[in-house]
């Protein structure tokens, strides 16, 4: 089975078992500014799965595009990537354990779905602790549905518990299941579904948010509980073509078989295959990330940071196959045309994404050079490498620590990171994530301030509108406690009487003391009626409008007071243009005393 039959096929299921269908959100979360990617499928779903109704009813599915760079070092293996997509379905109050179990096994069973034999399923349960009971609920489930005990294993919180977004809210056990690989032997005699040997490699796995974490650390029970599951499409499709790692499925296979002609060997041992993968893993990632509507390029800071790294990565990992300048723009190519049509932004930002690509490889190999022969002289007269010597080549080079940190590894030698990043305490908080991506807060952080913030970006928008005209749209937004950062189409910055037209516009609509009213409606009739949505790919059918009188009127599923008086005030504190044709504006709330 192909992967797109398998997507085809995931929708279709939960279509017949009364799911309405939501689109892929955004790589790029809305409003959170804890994040750089979307990590999972529940993650644009956080405030719905905290209480808020979503415009498309309780029971949704989803194929979501996401990001993660907290496995990075181990691409290359068998199962992991920086770019993948989730399979997910979710249940908001309605359905619970035996129905998610009950349909997890058909579609994973059925021949009329994936077909997988019975006997080669293995699950894992939550085994219990202080704060919540074994979790023989779902052990029983599977067991009615086709189980037998000797293939379900109990297993501790670090393994079978889904925590909070954040520090607290929802959270519970969960249940995984494992395809049994038999293209790669067992590990030992205890080898069981969860020891990473990839003879066992899991596909699904169904979270039960029935508990909340308090403040205190203590746990209780929710009052409407959820259901949140995420399927691995590649994995599961590696499972299905009978192959023994993702790389290997119809998704990779242009991508490596591109990646070996332009190699300049005959014959590829085990470091040569795990630099090919290196390679189609982080040229898709990259591609999919510069195909976002927001138009991230290269850079030294936050998303852009990402990239530069990803695709320096893949040069580094190049040149040691002998791969010449180039080879980016041809596999990005091979990457828009196997996912195309699924994913329109790669072909509709095609020339963004090879332009930045090919400057990209073009502009690191003048310094890598450079800053290879610098190491190999830091190596020569002093046998290692110190973290000062990783700053000096990072900055001066633009080596990545991280491309260092490998260079280093491969001579036997380990690197004080921990005085690279004292060395680098000032530029930390550009190139944060740079190493791990964390969750938290963000999307679940409705509280007073964020909300505010929210409503004031709304009608910040609305003001530029109408000082400047239909050429603002938006390009992204991010909001923390302190400020809200809001970025927009524009050929230029704004003058001085702009900037104080707009402020005094977003205070005027806050000293009407407007209505905010939220309605939900079909997204044909959201668009006819007036309503801003610059991002079509992450609706549904029905929409969230939120309408501050006749001032704006937007799609959003975010926090919003309930009456713009609530705000008391708001500041522009800067602007800058970050890019040909985009401008980025600061601004701050402010009370009376202020």
């Amino acid at each position: 089975m192909q992967a797109d039959q398998l997507r085809k096929k995931y929708l279709e299921f939960f279509k017949q078992k009364d799911h309405k269908i939501i689109p892929s959100a955004s790589l790029v979360p809305e409003n959170d500014p804890t994040v750089l990617f979307t990590t999972a499928g529940m993650h644009p779903l956080v405030p719905y799965l905290l209480g808020q109704s979503h415009p498309m009813g309780t029971r949704l599915a989803s194929v979501q595009k996401c990001v993660r760079t907290t496995d990075i070092d181990e691409v290359g293996d068998t199962t992991h990537l920086t770019f993948f997509e989730m399979l997910g379905n979710w249940s908001l109050g309605d359905y619970w354990k035996e129905e998610a179990i009950k349909w997890s096994y058909e579609f994973l069973t059925s021949d009329e779905w994936l077909g997988f034999d019975p006997e080669s399923l293995y699950v894992t349960v939550f085994e219990g602790d202080q704060d919540a009971p074994r979790d023989e609920e779902s052990a029983e489930a599977w067991k009615k549905y086709g189980i037998p005990e000797e293939r379900i294993f109990y297993m501790p919180k670090k393994d079978n518990w889904w925590g909070p977004a954040g520090a607290t809210g929802p959270c519970g056990p969960d249940t995984e299941m494992f395809i049994e690989n038999d293209e790669i032997p067992l590990c030992g005699p205890n080898c069981r579904p969860g020891c990473n040997c990839g003879h066992f490699v899991e596909v699904w796995n169904d979270v039960f948010m029935q508990y909340n974490k308090k403040a205190d650390g203590t746990y209780e029970l929710l009052e409407r509980k959820n259901i949140d599951t995420g399927m691995g499409l590649e994995r599961t499709a590696a499972m299905l073509q009978g192959v023994a790692t993702v790389y290997e499925t119809d998704l990779f296979v242009p991508i490596i078989v591109k990646i070996r002609e332009m190699a300049d060997r005959e014959e590829f041992d085990e470091t040569d295959r795990r630099l090919v993968r290196i390679i189609a893993d982080h040229i898709r990632s990259a591609t999919f990330i510069m195909a976002d509507d927001r138009k991230i390029a290269p850079s030294n800071v936050e998303r852009g940071y990402i990239v530069r790294r990803l695709l320096r990565n893949a040069i580094h990992s190049a040149d040691r196959l002998g791969i010449g300048q180039g080879f980016i723009g041809e596999l990005a190519e091979i990457v828009i045309d196997v996912y195309k049509d699924t994913y329109d932004e790669l072909e509709r930002n095609k020339k963004f994404i090879l332009k930045h690509a090919e400057r990209e490889d073009k502009k690191f190999r003048k310094t890598l050079r450079k800053a290879l022969r610098k190491l190999n002289r830091i190596l020569k007269n002093t046998g290692t490498i110190t973290g000062e010597d990783a700053f000096l080549l990072f900055t001066s080079f633009g080596l990545p620590p991280e491309m260092t940190r490998e260079i280093a590894r491969e001579n036997g030698i380990k690197i004080d990171m921990d005085e690279f990043h004292r060395q680098f305490e000032e530029h930390r908080e550009k190139s944060r994530s740079a190493t791990k991506d964390k969750f938290k807060g963000g999307l679940a952080d409705h509280s007073e301030v964020i909300t505010k913030l929210h409503t004031a970006t709304h009608l910040l928008q609305a003001a530029l509108r109408k000082v400047l005209g239909p050429k603002v749209k938006q390009s992204g937004s991010n909001i923390t406690k302190e400020r809200t950062r809001f970025d927009f189409t524009f050929p230029r910055k704004l003058t001085e009487e702009e900037l104080k037209e707009v402020e005094d516009l977003v205070n005027w609509a806050i000293d009407q003391d407007m209505r905010v009213e939220r309605e939900i409606m079909p997204y044909d009739e959201a668009i006819e009626k007036g309503a801003l949505a610059f991002f079509k790919e992450r609706y549904g059918d029905k929409v969230s409008v939120y309408k501050v009188d006749d001032f704006s009127m937007e799609l959003c599923g975010g926090p919003h007071v309930e009456h713009t008086g609530e705000i008391s005030g708001f500041k522009i504190k800067k602007q800058e243009n970050i890019g040909a044709g985009l401008v980025r504006i600061r601004g701050v709330l402010v009370s009376d005393e202020d």
